[in-house]
């Protein structure tokens, strides 16, 4: 099992940073471009609401990256000390009406479910909330 660190703090601008850090560690494990993508969109969207909603835009929050991976599976743990959130209060999005209504944003959760083989969130208010996005490595 390999395991690699970043921590950045809760700026937009690091989001560039953490999508290398996924893709070169996701190429190393073997994954193709199209699952590589998948897995930047979903941590880009668990980021973006750390930085948004977590931390409120402030600019000093950390946010803690962790990727373990082996021969079958990828895991990418984002942690923060920011302000707790329970993602079972987040509705299934109906997605023709979003698309009528030409809304923006709030399909994060949802984005990280579909893109992800497994979506763990864990929050100890006060703490720190914690996601963990899975992708499973199919062999041929």
């Amino acid at each position: 099992m390999k395991t690699k660190k970043l921590i950045v703090k809760s700026r937009t601008e690091n989001l560039s940073r953490i999508r290398d850090f996924v893709s070169s560690n996701a190429l190393e494990a073997g994954f193709n471009k199209d699952q590589i993508d998948e897995m930047i969109l979903a941590v880009d969207e668990a980021c973006t609401n750390v930085i948004k909603h977590a931390y409120k835009y402030s600019p000093d929050g950390e946010i803690r990256i962790e990727i373990k991976f082996d021969k079958s599976a990828f895991t990418i743990t984002i942690e923060d000390d920011g302000v707790s959130f329970n993602p079972d209060v987040v509705p299934e999005p109906d997605l023709q009406k979003y698309y009528r209504e030409h809304r923006v944003g709030g399909l994060g959760m949802y984005l990280m479910k579909t893109l992800m083989d497994d979506v763990e969130y864990k929050s100890e208010p006060g703490k720190f909330n914690r996601v963990s996005l899975t992708k499973k490595l199919k062999t041929a």
